[in-house]
């Protein structure tokens, strides 16, 4: 009789909590207390992961780093066809991919399914990576005029006439009294335009004596960039007045970085610099190479990564330029490498996508496109994105 008293009450209690439990999550789902499924944050937030690379080489100072880690291997997830080949480097803000194509048109791709979500025609092919700024796209195209794009929509807003092709990405600054957002671009008319970025006006032009290929880095206040007229140019922000010139000795295709008042760039003579503008003069040359450089150095703590038009991926010593280690590629590297972690991440001619150790420059992880990559990776979401000359975008996930 005990037994049956004592079975009874336990069960009396079992069932009283299910009823308070339940009478509970009605009661906060009737209040809208259970958090949606959309609304959760993404891992990638939750570990850190960088959420954007809004630019070429990812930040103003041009250096090529990406926050965050990748595994030994990477995932295919998608590929997006354009009408042509691929030369510019995504971007990704939002979402959103961000890309020109030789067919003439910058797209904007959904990250997660490799959907396109607009496309914008301009006259001409589009090489310059988009610049991503405060819900606008500035690219510029081969048809001589920076463009001023809405995210979202990608309906035109203005576009700037240079008297040559811009191939270069842009880059952004805020105005000395922190008011206004500047756009800052290189042309093959030889002149380092900067723009207003809401009417489309110039502020002010710098010109040198030759094409301009490259984009122009930003950093404490003033722009760096190098020019097919052999110079380093450092130029004042605040009105756009010649800082100095370093002499690189040979013409500059590639986009220098610039930190702690230190600029990194190849040159068309085979030789890597590094120049300290406070001194104006050039610290160190490595000159272990036999072919041009057009890739853009990416700089991490102690080392300096960059391609080579010898087939090789290079690492030096920021200290001194001294090699740390070389990858022997299939092809020219003229795509500009990504740091990201232990990782390095670089396209080339070959039709491959490398994955390379940063101690020792080893291969951990490689696909093959099957056609050239001149096209930049960019790195944000736990994915990897990059263009190629067969026309693609290709998509690749971290995530196993």
């Amino acid at each position: 009789m005990r037994v049956k008293i004592k079975v009874t009450i336990i069960l009396v209690i079992f069932l009283g909590s299910c009823v308070v439990i339940t009478a509970l999550i009605i009661s906060r789902m009737r209040r809208g207390d259970e958090e949606p499924v959309s609304e959760r944050r993404p891992l990638e937030t939750m570990v850190g992961q960088q959420d954007s690379w809004p630019m070429f080489r990812g930040g103003q100072q041009l250096l090529g780093r990406a926050s965050g880690s990748l595994p030994d291997s990477l995932r295919f997830v998608w590929k997006f066809k354009t009408g042509d080949e691929i030369k510019s480097s995504p971007a990704i803000e939002d979402n959103l991919v961000f890309i020109g194509s030789s067919d003439a048109n910058v797209y904007a791709i959904d990250l997660e399914s490799g959907r396109r979500v607009w496309a914008y025609k301009t006259d001409d092919a589009v090489e310059a990576a988009p610049c991503v700024v405060e819900g606008s796209v500035f690219v510029g195209s081969s048809d001589g005029f920076l463009y001023a794009l809405d995210a979202k929509s990608g309906s035109l807003k203005w576009k700037y006439k240079t008297d040559g092709e811009i191939l270069g990405a842009a880059n952004w600054v805020r105005s000395p009294d922190g008011q206004m957002l500047w756009i800052l671009v290189g042309s093959y008319d030889g002149i380092l335009h900067c723009v207003d970025s809401v009417s489309g006006k110039a502020v002010w032009t710098y010109e040198t004596d030759n094409y301009i290929n490259g984009s122009p880095a930003v950093d404490d206040q003033k722009t760096v960039f190098g020019g097919c007229d052999a110079m380093i140019h450092v130029v004042s922000l605040a009105d756009g007045s010649e800082i100095m010139q370093i002499d690189a000795d040979s013409y500059i295709a590639a986009s220098a970085a610039f930190v702690d008042g230190q600029v990194y760039v190849g040159n068309y003579d085979n030789v890597l610099i590094k120049a300290d503008i406070a001194v104006g003069k050039i610290v160190w040359k490595y000159t272990d190479s036999d072919s041009p450089f057009f890739s853009s150095p990416a700089v991490g703590n102690n080392v300096v990564v960059f391609g080579g038009r010898d087939e090789r991926v290079h690492c030096v010593s920021r200290d001194n330029g001294k090699v740390v280690w070389t990858f022997q590629a299939l092809g020219e590297v003229d795509s500009s490498p990504v740091i990201c972690g232990d990782k390095v991440v670089i396209g080339s001619e070959d039709g491959r996508l490398y994955m390379l150790r940063l101690s020792d420059g080893k291969q951990v992880w490689s696909y093959d496109i099957g056609q050239p990559v001149t096209s930049s990776p960019a790195i944000a979401h736990q994915m990897v994105v990059v263009g190629s000359d067969d026309g693609y975008v290709y998509a690749f996930s971290s995530q196993r």
